[in-house]
């Protein structure tokens, strides 16, 4: 399919899709899943990076799985709006996927994503370990209920 503009992405859904939020990690995918109605992210699980062939499977099966209708992948620019190596990493990955999947892909800004759910986890008292567990899924449920909320305002 392609990357597209979050103002594009109603085109392309159909009633009752989900969504998928993608933190993309050097070493993790964090994972969040919306409601059918579109307006709740849930953190849903941690991938493991691996081969992209490998983490593409795995998403093209989650797709098919719970009938997403786009992916929302973070896109991690500097503080100043620049491209750092992780945002090239963020897209490049997006552009690997949209050639071999039908599913769009939305680039999200997700400046601050991790730190915002860090700082949460800190005043809930979550030991570094359970941090650890839970921030990647955490960060990718932030950024994919940032667009849910986005979309909601867009309708308006």
């Amino acid at each position: 399919m392609a990357i597209v503009e979050l103002s594009e992405i109603g085109a392309f859904l159909q009633p009752g899709q989900r969504l998928l939020g993608l933190d993309l990690g050097e070493k993790t995918i964090g994972l969040a899943l919306s409601d059918s109605s579109r307006s709740i992210a849930t953190p849903m699980k941690t991938l493991k990076r691996g081969k992209f062939t490998t983490d593409a499977a795995i998403l093209i099966a989650l797709v098919a799985e719970h009938g997403i209708g786009a992916l929302i992948a973070g896109l991690p620019l500097n503080m100043d709006g620049s491209n750092g190596p992780s945002a090239q990493s963020a897209r490049a990955f997006a552009r690997n996927f949209a050639k071999i999947s039908e599913t769009p892909i939305v680039l999200w800004d997700e400046r601050l994503s991790t730190a915002a759910v860090t700082r949460t986890l800190l005043d809930a008292d979550a030991s570094r370990r359970r941090r650890d567990e839970v921030v990647d899924k955490m960060a990718a449920g932030y950024i994919l209920q940032g667009v849910l909320d986005r979309l909601r305002y867009l309708s308006k």
